[in-house]
């Protein structure tokens, strides 16, 4: 597995309007900047910045994340499931790259 590979535990299905937790999370540094290395350099600042979960396009979750944020962020949150689809998931890093994962949802009308 890719060390930045994102883990995302949540159920694939569940019923119309039932409300669902959602657990994330992946390995990173979140390097602050301020540390220096055995020879005394600044380590580059290297941080998750900011989170966004989407169902299907539309923003449902999101979140800012700061100095203070430890190594390998973790988030809980939860969600109404509102139909069959997929939500998207976004860490946004401070080299302008972006990780993503996807996670369908099917609807259960048990």
């Amino acid at each position: 597995m890719n060390p930045l590979t994102p883990r995302i535990k949540m159920p694939s299905q569940a019923r119309l309007d039932e409300i669902i937790t959602i657990k994330t999370k992946v390995r990173h540094p979140m390097e602050t900047g301020w540390r220096k290395d055995g020879d005394g350099n600044a380590v580059p600042r290297n941080r998750i910045n900011w989170f966004i979960c989407r169902f299907e396009g539309v923003e449902v979750f999101s979140s800012t994340f700061h100095s203070g944020v430890s190594a390998d962020p973790y988030l809980v949150f939860y969600n109404k499931v509102s139909g069959a689809g997929t939500y998207t998931f976004e860490w946004h890093v401070d080299d302008n790259s972006v990780l993503i994962a996807s996670v369908p949802m099917e609807i259960n009308n048990i």
